[in-house]
């Protein structure tokens, strides 16, 4: 069973990765990092809100936070989970990628996809999503690349509680 902050079985690329790179899940000594990367997707956060958050969420078997580390540094993060509702079967989630700005379009980003991948299907799920802003493009490139396909625009609401 896959947890936040249990070690899990890491992952190296296959043969046509630009840089190898192991996937592991998110330990508590990576959440200054995780943090600090969050930050260039501006989702700024401090590792105190990074542990409280992750916290919430380690026991759990339907979340899951993987990093990327490359050459001894942590080159990436993805968040994923189960998203179970009413009207269609569960699917697995994205619920954050990045990618360090140094590190990226060498691959690190689709290992990322690959685990989060194999995860979905160790859970039962038969599909994959992601949101992804409309600004980024680049990502969004990066995703049909993928082999992801973008079958929906919508406007996402939030209200304070």
């Amino acid at each position: 069973m896959t947890r936040v902050g249990k070690s899990a079985s890491s992952i190296t690329s296959d043969s046509s990765a630009k840089a190898a790179c192991e996937i592991r899940e998110a330990q508590p000594q990576d959440y200054a990092r995780i943090a600090e990367l969050a930050g260039q997707l501006s989702y700024p956060s401090s590792p105190g809100e990074i542990a409280n958050r992750l916290d919430g969420m380690k026991h759990s078997s339907e979340h899951a936070v993987f990093v990327a580390q490359l050459g001894g540094e942590i080159a990436g993060w993805l968040g994923v989970y189960v998203c179970r509702m009413v009207e269609a079967d569960a699917r697995a989630e994205i619920s954050g990628l990045v990618v360090d700005e140094r590190f990226r379009s060498q691959g690190v980003g689709r290992q990322l996809l690959a685990r989060a991948e194999q995860w979905g299907r160790e859970k039962g799920c038969r599909g994959i999503g992601l949101r992804s802003n409309v600004i980024r493009d680049r990502a969004h490139a990066f995703y049909e690349r993928q082999g992801y396909q973008h079958f929906k625009t919508q406007k996402s609401f939030r209200k304070d509680l």
